[in-house]
């Protein structure tokens, strides 16, 4: 996936108890600061869903390259990172997540994250809050929130079927017409807006080898929690940023979630006409939004 990220990006790896996690970083050129390990840490935790990958934020990071240290990686399952054939569960995430924080971070960290894994991202903050510094989450959801199931569009029983699943994969996410028409219907907002780099990215991560196992376990459900339950007990600042048009989790399940903590929700940004992926839709007007809360060249809450 290097060859989707923008200049004076490289990759770099850390080793998880899953394996190895790629993540991509500055390295050279144009940013002089590239190798000052005393920049704070700016984290940004990519989307799950077919092709999912660091790429996803990679219209955003350049942004604050020149006053953070960016680590943007490839979850496991995802992407260049390592994709151990098993029945992928939350704690999966939880766990591998925290170990590249606690490996690649020695102070805490701002994180900017995105739907389920936003969600989770809440979770690790509530049971370790002095890891984190403040989080800006956009559309953070865990698919069952207030119970209320969201996101799986496939009967169990056809998931779960031997060679079926297999035909799920290679239909919906491992050939071109399959990432764009994803990306076009169900991400973003106007059709219009997705481009050729898009969907080539998607397209590479999601045929990766063995890519089809973290895939399959999210269409299933696995990662799915009500995030209701956890949100309350949030003390870590925290800023929501929610795509008008945003398909599985909406708007107003948003703002339900967030009224549930005002005290560490300190703000809800609407971005009209985008879904759920307004950085990747329209990344410029992220970036003018999250400029509200740069304060000195770092993200404040």
């Amino acid at each position: 996936m290097l060859q989707f990220q923008p200049p004076g990006f490289g990759s770099k790896f850390i080793h998880t108890s899953l394996g190895s996690m790629v993540y991509y970083t500055q390295i050279s050129a144009p940013w002089e600061n590239s190798k000052d390990q005393d920049l704070p840490p700016l984290l940004f935790l990519h989307n799950f869903g077919g092709g999912a990958s660091a790429y996803e934020w990679s219209k955003i990071y350049p942004a604050y390259a020149s006053t953070y240290r960016i680590l943007a990686p490839d979850l496991i399952g995802w992407g260049k990172s390592a994709h151990p054939v098993r029945d992928y569960q939350i704690q999966d995430y939880l766990t591998t997540i925290l170990e590249f924080i606690t490996q690649t971070c020695n102070q805490p960290v701002t994180v900017v994250a995105s739907s389920l894994i936003a969600a989770l991202t809440i979770r690790l903050a509530v049971t370790y809050p002095d890891l984190f510094k403040a989080l800006f989450l956009v559309c953070p959801s865990g698919f069952n929130d207030f119970g209320e199931g969201a996101g799986r569009r496939l009967p169990l029983s056809l998931i779960n079927t031997p060679l079926v699943d297999n035909l799920i994969y290679a239909l919906g996410a491992e050939n071109e017409i399959a990432v764009r028409n994803f990306l076009q219907s169900f991400l973003f907002a106007k059709p219009e807006r997705v481009t050729q780099e898009m969907v080539s990215a998607y397209l590479s991560s999601a045929q990766q080898y063995q890519a089809k196992f973290a895939a399959l376990s999210f269409l299933r459900g696995n990662l799915y929690f009500d995030l209701s339950l956890y949100i309350q007990q949030l003390q870590v600042p925290t800023v929501m940023l929610w795509g008008e048009k945003a398909q599985f989790t909406n708007m107003p399940l948003g703002r339900r979630l967030a009224n549930l903590n005002p005290g560490a929700i300190k703000g809800f940004q609407e971005i009209p006409d985008t879904g759920i992926l307004p950085h990747l839709e329209i990344p410029a007007v992220v970036m003018g939004i999250l400029q509200k809360y740069n304060k000195t060249g770092e993200l404040k809450i």
